[in-house]
């Protein structure tokens, strides 16, 4: 019999069938740091979304076999720990292939046409007052012919550049920061960062990529260049965009990710002035959550518990 606790059931807004083998389900909307200990002393498969699983809380839990993700990424599990101690993690994968690069290019859409200088004109009056048909005061720049640079070919960044090939766009994967070699079909980081029109972000944060594009980068981005990230906002020096983005080092950013989330006061993406700033825009951690890609995520879930209660567990990270 598998005791299984969901941390975080309200993190996912989706039908979540029951297993199919014996268990006991216990599930709470959130839990707090302080009551994860507590909450899994007697589970033998934790569910976790964002919930931090170190080593130290994992030492309390003599009893735990597996933990399942309900998410793509692993940066809030001690993966070593797992390994070493013959804990099974697994997480969901392929979920939000249209979901994300369907965001992705929405924000670069609208970064592109200007599409928050045009409404809050409109908003303000200024097409009513108009001495033409229409104004000019925002230069529109199309998606055709442009350059996307892309860092992460996983599934994601795969789906963004199919979207984008579909806009007319040219593309460029990107090279490990940092790489002696470069692979064929990659560029140079560096060149990537020079060239690009647009830069999205789709890989994973671990070691080698936190704050991988900080002030240099940024400032070896092509002026009016954008930046776009809906993966992790440990990639991206937060202070550093702030500056760029009010110096006009960088066209502007599309982010659906922060360092810290929920943010807190003291983030430099959420001054007010570069909040409503029309070349920035930020939302909250929604790219991935459609309706469609959050049931196809719910019926992974389940499906990654019984091949692990089946004794042949799948989408294995640990």
């Amino acid at each position: 019999m598998e005791y299984i606790v969901f941390l975080e059931r309200a993190s996912i807004r989706a039908r979540l069938r029951r297993p199919d083998f014996p268990h006991v389900w216990e599930e709470y909307p959130l839990t707090a740091p302080d009551e994860i200990v507590h909450r899994l002393r007697d589970a033998s498969i934790a569910i976790t979304n964002k919930a931090v699983l170190t080593g130290a809380i994992l030492a309390q839990l003599p009893k735990l076999r597996m933990i399942a993700g309900a998410a793509t990424g692993t940066d809030n599990l001690d993966l070593a720990w797992c390994r070493s101690h013959g804990i099974v993690v697994s997480n969901i994968r392929g979920y939000a292939e249209h979901a994300v690069p369907e965001h992705v290019m929405m924000l670069i859409l609208a970064l592109r046409r200007q599409l928050l200088s045009y409404r809050a004109d409109l908003v303000a009056g200024k097409w009513q007052a108009a001495p033409m048909f229409c104004f000019f005061d925002h230069p529109i720049r199309d998606l055709h012919a442009s350059t996307l640079g892309l860092i992460g070919r996983g599934s994601l960044g795969l789906a963004v550049a199919r979207l984008a090939e579909a806009f007319g766009m040219r593309l460029l994967w990107g090279e490990h920061k940092g790489a002696a070699l470069v692979r064929p079909g990659y560029v140079a980081f560096e060149a990537l960062l020079a060239e690009a029109d647009v830069l999205s972000l789709h890989c994973p944060l671990n070691s080698q990529t936190r704050g991988m594009i900080g002030a240099a980068e940024l400032d070896a981005m092509k002026p009016g260049a954008l930046l776009i990230n809906t993966a992790r906002g440990g990639l991206v020096d937060e202070q550093a965009l702030a500056g760029a983005l009010k110096a006009g080092r960088i066209g502007g950013a599309g982010f659906d990710v922060l360092t810290q989330e929920p943010p807190q006061a003291g983030n430099p993406l959420l001054e007010p002035a570069l909040l409503a700033a029309p070349n920035f825009i930020l939302t909250p951690h929604v790219g991935w959550a459609s309706e469609s890609a959050m049931q196809v995520l719910a019926d992974q879930l389940i499906i990654n518990l019984e091949a692990f209660a089946s004794g042949t567990p799948q989408n294995r990270v640990a």
